[in-house]
């Protein structure tokens, strides 16, 4: 499951946030900077406004990386009783000294290192942070301009970010001005953790104060619960309830098609060896037939992004070479149709380099009904 962190500033948006659902209480400043820290006294107040109910995390500010002050303050914070402590990882100073010194605390309280995607992250420093005992890495932005995550990072890069992570035994969380379409997209990448502030606060900004409303919003678009009943199979309870049927799949009347056309990629595809010397052009192709919600479309809990396509695509073409158009369509479609909405795909795939005109193939595919089911993906593990 990927976690919802909700950034609050005091102990009364920690109760709004925990009462959205929030699967954890992040107390940051907004306004103090990227990583603005809370007093330790309010946070302390939110630990007990909290009592329990949900993991609390402080950040410790925009701090150098140099060991006296970081280790001052880690010590201060973490004595508030959080159970997980954000630094953010600066330019300059001696991050690897810093990160020795605060060894140490790491077996008392879970430390979670932040990067920033804005400020040229070093991200060779992962291996050390495991090494350290830290819990976990973010990647976030320094600069609160309105530039969000992926204006600075596309998807392929996030995921090898959160691969990089996973592999290392650390926990991969994702922020910096996320808003409510880039939540289907991320969740591609089975982050442990999405961070939210902006999106929180509705049209009052990031330093304006968050409402209950934009907090149930992004609830609801990160799964919190598997769709499988206790005896393993599917629950068609939870499917209903998002309005969703086996029956969809036959019925025109009850579904949508969602296209994504003439998008062209470059990747290394192609048995020659000369194909795995250099990128060639790809285009894609890809309808994916959806089961409609049983109600009117309001907002984006109720429709399938077309950038989880594209972004799937993305994904797979960064994987590495592919031998055969086939095998990636095949990859695709079945990508597509691990998503509850998908009942069918019709994907092409074309090589537009070739000297002998675009080939390509395209395919058709469908799935059972009792294939709908949610995604699994996990807090601290693998999906």
């Amino acid at each position: 499951m990927t976690w919802f962190l909700a950034s609050v500033r005091d102990a009364d948006e920690a109760a709004i946030a925990l009462a959205g659902g929030a699967d954890v209480i992040d107390f940051k400043d907004p306004a103090a900077g990227a990583l603005g820290a809370v007093a330790p006294e309010i946070v302390r107040e939110g630990v007990a406004r909290v009592a329990g109910r949900r993991p609390v995390s402080a950040v410790l500010g925009d701090l150098p990386m140099q060991a006296a002050p970081l280790c001052a303050a880690a010590e201060a914070m973490a004595a508030t009783g959080v159970d997980y402590l954000k630094l953010g990882i600066f330019p300059g100073g001696d991050a690897e000294a810093a990160l020795a010194a605060l060894a140490p605390l790491a077996a008392r309280v879970k430390l979670v290192a932040v990067f920033f995607a804005d400020r040229t992250p070093d991200l060779s420093l992962l291996a050390l942070l495991a090494e350290h005992g830290f819990a976990g890495a973010m990647l976030d932005t320094a600069g609160k301009n309105g530039a969000r995550l992926l204006d600075h990072l596309d998807i392929a890069r996030l995921g090898r970010f959160v691969a990089e992570c996973r592999r290392l035994g650390l926990l991969a969380g994702l922020a910096g001005a996320l808003e409510l379409p880039d939540i289907p997209r991320l969740l591609l990448l089975s982050p442990d953790l999405l961070g939210f502030r902006t999106a929180l606060c509705g049209a009052t900004g990031r330093k304006g104060a968050i409402d209950a409303e934009s907090v149930a919003m992004v609830r609801a678009l990160i799964p919190g619960e598997t769709s499988k009943d206790a005896s393993g199979g599917v629950d068609f309870r939870l499917l209903a309830a998002r309005g969703y049927a086996p029956a969809q799949e036959s019925d025109p009347a009850l579904t949508d098609r969602v296209h994504l056309r003439d998008f062209v990629l470059p990747m290394t595809i192609g048995v020659y060896a000369h194909e795995r010397a250099r990128p060639q052009k790809v285009r894609f192709a890809v309808t994916a037939i959806i089961a409609r919600p049983r109600r009117a479309v309001a907002d984006l809990r109720d429709v399938f992004s077309y950038d989880v396509i594209s972004d799937t695509i993305r994904m797979l073409a960064d994987a590495g070479h592919v031998g055969l158009v086939e095998t990636l369509a095949e990859r695709i479609a079945a990508r597509l149709l691990a998503h509850p909405p998908v009942l069918k795909v019709e994907i092409c795939v074309e090589k537009l380099e070739t000297g002998t005109g675009v080939v390509g193939i395209t395919i058709a595919r469908a799935r059972e009904a009792a294939a709908l089911a949610y995604p699994a993906s996990a807090w601290g593990g693998g999906a």
